[in-house]
């Protein structure tokens, strides 16, 4: 239990309006936390005095009871999203990190805009500016990722082949035994950064 839902438990707790359950989370809460264990009790003594004054000394002049009564400990307000987060640590941990994914992937979109071709036997493939051609007669065995450049595939790709913002070519000779994917849309490229970077920590 965190000290700002104690203090605000104290009062029902005094009033005896608390819940078995959450009176015992209170006092192992008590036990444990020094500072609420004195506020509490110095709540339980003002509350024994405003008892006192109000069964022994009913003509007490309201200028004395306006003043205990600005003494009290004021009851924290608890706002409600914070109380929406405790209750679903999973669902926020996740928006979190699609939040800072999406910020961090966006910002770069514009800005990267260099050749990245990767996969394997790459030295079958003949790269010609921002081209990426593979051969008629050369084989890539495993996937291939062509990123900002044009793909021409002519020979054969043993596994996926994907291009993100880019275009694809292929001719009556190619053979691509995986998937083929096209990315060009920001949403699709943030997509499939995030299912590349969870594949990654599964496989370490």
């Amino acid at each position: 239990m965190e000290c700002n839902l104690a203090v605000s438990l104290m009062h029902d707790y005094l009033d005896d309006d608390l819940p078995k359950e959450q009176q015992m989370e209170l006092k192992a809460h008590l036990l444990s936390c020094p500072a609420c264990r004195m506020q509490f009790k110095e709540l339980e003594q003002t509350d024994m005095l405003m008892f006192s004054l109000s069964h022994h000394a009913p003509s007490a002049p309201l200028e004395l009871t306006q003043r205990i009564m600005s003494a009290l400990p004021q009851e924290k307000k608890q706002q409600p999203w914070l109380g929406w987060i405790r209750r679903h640590p999973a669902i926020t941990a996740a928006a979190v990190f699609l939040i800072v994914m999406f910020i961090s992937s966006v910002s770069f979109w514009d800005q990267d805009t260099q050749l990245v071709v990767k996969g394997n036997d790459l030295d079958q493939v003949v790269i010609e500016g921002n081209t990426v051609t593979v051969p008629e007669g050369k084989s890539i065995a495993g996937n291939l990722t062509v990123e900002n450049g044009k793909t021409k595939i002519y020979g054969e790709v043993k596994g996926n082949l994907t291009v993100i913002d880019g275009s694809l070519y292929q001719a009556s000779t190619a053979h691509i035994s995986g998937k083929v994917k096209n990315i060009d849309q920001a949403l699709d490229w943030l997509w499939y950064k995030i299912t590349n970077a969870f594949s990654d920590v599964a496989y370490r």
